[in-house]
This record gives structure tokens, sequence and C-alpha cells, in this order.
């Protein structure tokens, strides 16, 4: 009878969804109110033309781009982060994080999980460090998704968490006029009566439970079915994401196209009280393949990458001035990475002349493939020391040889941030086995922790 009343309001996936957070609530310890934004980069940035340019390397080694000094001191970047290079006082990079995964999934869910998954796998064996987090930090008054994706990150997922924890996903782009999110301030009054009344004859029922084995929670269903009724029916929620009410320059500041909206939205949210958002850098704006897989079948690389740079650079620059400005720098931490690095060495193959930034058909094109031997990784707020570079590489980008941390490392630094016991904290899997949310010997960065 829950069920058919609730189902044609919409509101039972959400109901459920809010039902099974609840699960782990006493595992819990001492949560704080910090909050992460990961600026996620599918198909793995070059290094070499972001964070760590290689400017006494051989041509075919450190491309055709040159470094440029920044507003912190020793700290060098690729030309095309000229935004970058001006808040470099507020952010630090981590240029030795080390792992074994070769392929996009791997990559993902070994960054993003401290395991060691070195399986082919559409999503992860093990809970992501996002659903963990989302898992531990559940209050029933809330009026807004604990964990929002605009837009979600590729191959991250639950897993035997189960769907209760995955993502709020944000599918639309921001930058259009006729951006809205499905079911946030949608309800009108009177279908919130409505399902106000629904609520209260699901709670008439309870004394069937006893008969019922479907209903064995009835008596903790009130709380989510109110956290659910609060989020639908919020004008938090409807303002949180009413990205419309930013100004002009703001929004100019960002970038008037689709990464920069997402970044905007993602400010707004954190700063309404969502503790974690992924914004997934993908689609035309990469000028490739809708990714930076920068093989060199897909396009000419650095065309590519001096393409989608522009709106990286301006999106991400402007984000960190905002958490600082904002006062939000002691409780968000902003996080820019991709799965891995790309291949130190430049490659060539034949351009099939489709894309943006593709040569003409049959000719030679240069590329760079998979390297998870150094990735470089931004981190700003979340009360860190800035204006550091952590780790270094070799004089052609291709191996860390300082300073050198693992995924676990980088896992362990977010969770720390996040406040979560990884320590000692486990889940049951299917089996019922209990799993520690990490498996690694993983200790939180040092150098990227709260000062």
């Amino acid at each position: 009878m829950f069920r058919l009343g609730l189902g044609g309001f919409s509101a039972m996936s959400l109901s459920q969804l809010l039902q099974a957070r609840a699960v782990a609530a006493k595992s819990s310890r001492g949560r704080k109110k910090t909050a992460l934004i990961l600026v996620w980069l599918p198909g793995g940035h070059s290094h070499l033309e972001t964070y760590d340019p290689k400017p006494s390397a051989l041509s075919d080694y450190r491309g055709p781009f040159s470094s440029i000094e920044t507003a912190a001191p020793g700290m060098q970047l690729s030309e095309l982060l000229p935004h970058h290079a001006r808040v470099a006082d507020k952010f630090t990079l981590l240029r030795s994080i080390v792992h074994t995964g070769f392929c996009h999934q791997q990559g993902t869910h070994q960054l993003l999980t401290g395991f060691a998954e070195r399986v082919l796998r559409r999503k992860p064996l093990y809970p992501d460090l996002f659903s963990v987090t989302h898992r531990l930090r559940y209050d029933k008054s809330r009026q807004l998704p604990n964990y929002v994706g605009v837009a979600p990150v590729n191959y991250a997922g639950p897993s035997y968490l189960g769907n209760a924890y995955e993502v709020f996903a944000v599918s639309g782009d921001p930058n259009q006029d006729s951006f809205s999110v499905p079911n946030i301030g949608s309800v009108t009054q009177s279908a919130a009566t409505n399902l106000r009344r629904r609520i209260d004859l699901r709670q008439q029922l309870d004394h069937l439970k006893a008969k019922a084995d479907f209903l064995g929670r009835m008596d903790a269903l009130d709380a989510f079915e109110q956290q659910a009724f609060n989020v639908l029916t919020s004008t938090q929620a409807t303002k949180a994401f009413d990205i419309r009410q930013e100004d002009a320059a703001t929004r100019e500041r960002y970038g008037r196209n689709r990464w920069g909206q997402q970044l905007l939205l993602a400010r707004r949210l954190v700063e309404s009280g969502v503790d974690l958002v992924t914004a997934q850098f993908s689609g035309a704006l990469c000028g490739g393949v809708g990714n930076w897989d920068d093989h060199a079948v897909n396009a000419n690389c650095f065309e590519a990458i001096k393409y989608r740079l522009q709106f990286m650079d301006k999106a991400v620059a402007a984000l960190i001035e905002d958490i600082y400005d904002r006062g939000l720098d002691q409780d968000v931490m902003v996080v820019v990475t991709g799965e891995f690095g790309r291949t130190p060495k430049i490659n060539s193959k034949k351009s099939t002349g489709k894309r943006i930034g593709s040569a003409p058909v049959g000719t030679m094109q240069p590329g760079r493939d998979h390297w998870p031997r150094a990735t470089s990784i931004l981190f700003a707020g979340g009360g860190i020391e800035t204006g550091q570079v952590v780790g270094r590489t070799d004089v052609r980008g291709e191996d860390a040889i300082e300073r050198i941390v693992g995924r676990g490392d980088f896992v362990a630094t977010l969770y720390k941030h996040l406040g979560v016991d990884f320590e000692n904290a486990s889940f049951p899997d299917h089996s019922g086995r209990p799993v520690p949310v990490m498996l690694s010997d993983g200790k939180p960065i040092r150098e990227l922790s709260r000062v």
C-alpha cells in the first residue's frame, strides 16, 4: 500500500535512498562540517601540459608549450594556465602520486577507493570514498541531497553499500537558460499536501508491520519519509540549484560554458550545505573525443589540450578564488585530477580528421597515452598550507622521484578532511563479511593536512 501510495508521486526512490543512508549512522565518529568538491578530468590529464611542465626536457617529451611563473614563488605551470598562475598562492600541487591502474576503470577505482584494482570493471568492487562518506553522514533534517554530481564521475559507485548511496545526478547543462533539476522545487502546494496525506496514511498502517516482512523497518521509516518530503518541497534546495540567482559578472568570471557553470553550481551547493560534489569535465569542450584521453589516434593532443584548457583554466581559478573570498577555505576542499597522467614520450598516429584538433585525414599527429607512474593533483582550501609543490618527477616527467605517495595516501587525505575514521570504519559486503573502507596502509599526506 505504501509503494502504491507514493509511487505515483515519484518519491519512492528518494525515500528508499534516504532510508538506507541511516544504516551506518552510528559508525560516524565526530562528524565535522567539511565539504569536498572534486573536479574530475576523465581520461587523464597530461601533467606536462598542466601542473608539471618540463621545460628542460627534449622536444619529444616536453611538447610545444612553454612554462610560466606563478603567484607562488618557485611554482611553474604550463603557459596554457594563466588564470591558475594568478591564484597559485591559493592552492598546492602534488606531483608525485603513483598507482598501478593503467586503464581508465582501474585508475578511477584505485584513486577513488584506495584499493589496488587491476581488473577492468564498469563499477568498483569496493565503494568509493564519496559513497562511504555519504552513508556515514546521515541527517534526517537536511533539506538538500548530501552527494551531488554535476556531472557524476565515470566508473564511480557505492558497490555493496547499495544504490541508495549513489550520487544525486545533475545531467543538464547549467549554462542553458532552460536548466533545471527534476523533482527539486517542482512540488506544488497541493501536491505537497497530497504527499503528506499519503505519509500520514502509511503511518496509520504501522500495526500491520508484524504481518508483513517487507515492512519490517516501518518504525524507522518516518524519519526517511520526512527527509524525502523536505528535499522535494524545500525552498532551500530550490535556491541552491537556481544558478540564475548569480549575477552576470560572476557567471562570466567562471565562463559562460558548461564547465564554468558546473563549478559555479558546485560552489553554490557547498555554500548551501551539500557535503560532496563532483564536477566531471567531459563532452564537446574537451576538443577531442569528449574526454581527456589524448591518444594520437583521437586528435592532435596539443591542439585538443590547448582548446580545452582555456575553459578549464578559467573555471577552476574562479572556483578557487571564490572558496577563499567567501570564507569557505577552512571547510571546503577543492581537488582537481583525472585517473592518471599521460606518457611523457610523445608518439604519433595517422589522423582520422574527424574531431576538433585533428589534422587532415592520414596526417601523422602527436599523442600521449595512459601513465599512472606520475600524476599531478591540485588541492585548494581544506585549511591546508597553500603555494606549495609536494613531490617531484624526473626531468622528463616519467617517474616520481621525491616524496612518492600512493593511492591509499590520497584517499586517506580526503577521508581525514571529511572526518571519516578510515582506519576503523567497515561495512558488510554482499555476503555479510565486514570489509574495511580501506585495505591499504595509506596515511594522510602531511603537507596536505589542515594546518
